[in-house]
């Protein structure tokens, strides 16, 4: 996931139609949940589909549409959508056009922003639901309906690090908290002068992280009352996660000197070359490595941990590669059309897509493809034990990367960035109608 979704917002702003910025089911009949068996290869000849992407999914989907229009003779068409994907699909929408497959991202922070209930199938009873593991069965619903299919893995934040780097700092056993990784972090920088960790403040988004790992004592009962306003985002335990990464990261030395200006390629450079030790990311990091190194590159150089405030756990944090959807489009036999697909997806040709795209399976019961580098293995092995970030457990997700890069600047205090995503949050839901804001 490259940045935090608040799109809404953006919606409300252009002036779109009312329903934009409102949860109401109004609408959703019985075409909405179109059920029975599906035949994944029945005939489809003369059926014509479109499938929404962003940028960077264009070629994610590539392999199963071909097969799936070899098996039926279906045609499905990809339109890209330009960035951004996450405010361009609402304003698209509200003008009244519509796709009848689309990647978004299936976490109950962001699908309510197309409007799922009047605008999407629902998937509750499809044959794949089942074989999904239990992480990613928890994904793609809004109030108990399945509206999103999860056709890759998502997200996994963790911390990878330099192999040589750790060895030239001693550095035998990973952490098992934040702070064990903050006194490793001053151990590398005291012994070999390299950068303990490399942030990003040019592209903004991958700010968010160090905050975020520090959120995860939190209960759910905090969750919960922040979803019903009668919790803030300017609680202690979010203003001190915001002030340590502050004091003791960025002020403190243990980020690389560029950190205000760096991007997210300087970061996957740097870890490989070892000019910085550590980067805690998203696997968006691990792909962008992946495309200009071999796995046995990457294997021989880095190595990855899971990172919690105070565990060796790893976070969750779905993005719009990981989930489908298909829309109620008024057309009976598209909409079909669309279920196939899907069944088709995640049936028979699921072994051969995750082959293709070498990327971890979804689904317990399909192996993951050989010559994944160990870093990819080690994040599924981390998911099932993994937590959700905030994007997962907040009813929307306020853009506190924003906030975090004026913070850089000086142009605003910790408590100043908790605000700030209090403030959105609250416009967001009031926006949407929630009960409460």
């Amino acid at each position: 996931m490259r940045r935090a979704v608040s799109v809404l917002v953006t919606a409300c702003l252009l002036g779109l139609t009312a329903t934009a910025c409102s949860d109401s089911t109004a609408g959703a009949g019985a075409d909405a949940a179109p059920q029975g068996p599906v035949d994944p290869t029945a005939n489809l000849k003369g059926v014509k589909l479109t499938m929404w992407t962003a940028q960077n999914s264009v070629s994610q989907p590539k392999q199963a549409i071909e097969a799936f229009e070899k098996a039926t003779g279906a045609q499905i068409t990809t339109e890209v959508i330009p960035d951004p994907y996450e405010s361009n699909v609402p304003t698209k929408l509200a003008s009244g056009v519509k796709p009848d497959l689309m990647f978004w991202q299936p976490t109950g922070s962001t699908l309510p922003f197309v409007q799922p209930q009047q605008n999407l199938l629902q998937l509750d009873k499809e044959d794949w639901v089942s074989k999904l593991g239990k992480t990613e069965q928890s994904l793609g619903q809004v109030d108990g309906h399945r509206y999103a299919a999860i056709v890759t893995s998502p997200a996994v934040l963790g911390v990878y690090y330099n192999k040589d780097v750790f060895k030239k700092a001693g550095v035998t056993a990973m952490p098992k908290s934040y702070d064990d990784m903050l006194a490793i972090a001053a151990q590398i920088k005291a012994k070999t002068g390299v950068a303990p960790f490399f942030e990003v403040g040019g592209d903004k988004w991958p700010l968010q992280w160090q905050v975020q790992a520090q959120l995860t004592d939190l209960p759910q009962s905090f969750w919960d009352d922040l979803n019903k306003n009668k919790e803030s985002w300017t609680n202690k335990v979010v203003v001190d996660a915001i002030t340590k990464y502050k004091t003791k990261i960025l002020d403190g030395g243990l980020a690389q000197k560029n950190y205000r200006t760096a991007t997210f390629v300087d970061q996957g450079k740097a870890i490989m070359d070892g000019s910085a030790a550590m980067a805690l990311n998203v696997t968006s990091l691990q792909s962008e490595i992946q495309a200009a190194s071999s796995t046995a590159e990457m294997d021989a150089k880095l190595g990855w941990f899971p990172i919690a405030n105070s565990a060796a756990n790893a976070e969750y944090s779905p993005d719009q590669t990981n989930g489908v959807v298909a829309f109620r489009t008024g057309d009976t036999k598209r909409q079909n059309a669309a279920r196939q697909f899907l069944s088709f997806w995640l049936g028979q040709d699921y072994p051969d897509y995750i082959k293709t795209g070498k990327l971890v399976s979804v689904q317990p019961a399909v192996p993951n493809p050989a010559g994944l580098p160990q870093t990819a293995i080690a994040q599924a092995e981390a998911l099932s034990t993994a937590t959700g970030v905030f994007q997962v457990k907040a009813l929307t997700a306020p853009d506190m990367h924003l906030a975090l890069a004026d913070m850089i600047y000086g142009k605003k205090t910790p408590q100043q960035v908790a605000q700030a995503a209090q403030d959105q949050f609250e416009q967001v839901l009031k926006a949407r109608g929630v009960s409460g804001f």
